[in-house]
């Protein structure tokens, strides 16, 4: 039988989840960085994810899900859904702790993220993204299916209480670099795991949800106060981490009273804050993992000494992005 989650994921939870990390791999850092505002520069300060070994915030929550399965479970393996960094995520924990892998990844996703995946070791079911009357597929059915067929443990990207205390951990790195939680902490979101993790983190500061326009389903959903789903005429956009059809309803349960108004972020505005980021923190961002930066950047988000803007992927090709560097 497939264990489903049967709790809520706790604050307590998170600081065991930061314990565990915290024995594997040391804290990514956190860099100050000038926000140019209206009124003049304000410093703030920048988590840079990007930095982790599979180069984004998910290899928290993929540890800490997988190190705290059973010895039955991690003899039937895993399977996740993700267009690359949470695949990317689950496969390093996989490969550390001797699980096998099987993780299902969109045709279109970046090749530099399927490549990466691969060569940790996973193995890769690909499908089609779209409406099914176009031939798409829906990748949670695709997902059970490969659950089903090999009596797996599902890894869920976002909507588990294992990922999203294993997200948060981030946040505890924070307030002990910080000496004190920051005023409010800016985030990319896609399913709102990161986000609910750290409002578990760090009771005592805004968490502001950041998505790609017409992706918003967290910020949807709060508004809503129950789960909405991405309308089959969803515009495209660059932030392939950041598009996940429905937000959960853990995470849900999770940020209802704690979390910011959510807030959108135009593919310009990424791509502006890409630049941004290689010109002040030579850091290199993939989309998805520059939308915080971009909402701030784009004056949607206040920030104050004590803010720190989430950076949380830097998985991109090679070709984008320097097309985008250079225009």
């Amino acid at each position: 039988m497939i264990r489903k989650p049967t709790r809520a994921p706790t604050r307590r939870g998170v600081f065991a989840a930061a314990e565990s990390i915290a024995a594997i791999l040391p804290p990514t850092p956190l860099l100050p960085v000038a926000i140019p505002t209206s009124s003049g520069p304000v410093h703030c300060h920048v988590k840079a994810e990007s930095l982790q070994p599979v180069g984004a915030f998910k290899i928290r929550g993929g540890w800490w899900r997988l190190s705290s399965l059973t010895e039955e479970e991690k003899a039937r393996g895993v399977v996740a859904v993700s267009s690359g960094n949470h695949a990317q995520g689950v496969a390093w924990a996989a490969k550390r702790l001797g699980i096998a892998a099987t993780i299902v990844m969109p045709r279109d996703a970046p090749q530099v993220k399927l490549a990466a995946t691969r060569a940790l070791g996973a193995e890769i079911v690909l499908y089609d993204r779209g409406p099914k009357d176009e031939g798409g597929e829906d990748r949670d059915e695709v997902g059970a299916r490969e659950v089903a067929i090999r009596g797996a443990v599902m890894v869920h990207a976002f909507d588990d209480p294992w990922v999203i205390e294993g997200q948060g951990s981030a946040g505890v790195e924070i307030a002990q670099q910080m000496g004190r939680q920051p005023s409010r902490i800016v985030v990319c979101c896609g399913g709102g795991g990161l986000t609910s993790g750290l409002s578990l983190a760090c009771p005592d500061s805004a968490i502001h949800p950041v998505e790609p326009a017409g992706w918003d389903m967290v910020g949807r959903a709060l508004a809503a106060g129950k789960i909405v789903r991405v309308g089959d005429d969803a515009p495209t956009t660059i932030c392939d981490a950041l598009r996940p059809d429905a937000t959960g309803q853990v995470v849900l349960g999770v940020l209802e009273g704690r979390a910011e108004p959510g807030v959108t972020v135009t593919d310009d505005e990424v791509r502006a804050a890409q630049r941004f980021a290689f010109a002040n923190l030579n850091l290199v961002a993939e989309p998805g993992g520059a939308a915080a930066l971009a909402a701030v950047l784009a004056g949607k988000v206040p920030v104050d000494a004590d803010t720190v803007i989430m950076l949380t992927g830097g998985n991109t090709d090679a070709a984008s992005f320097a097309a985008t560097i250079a225009s």
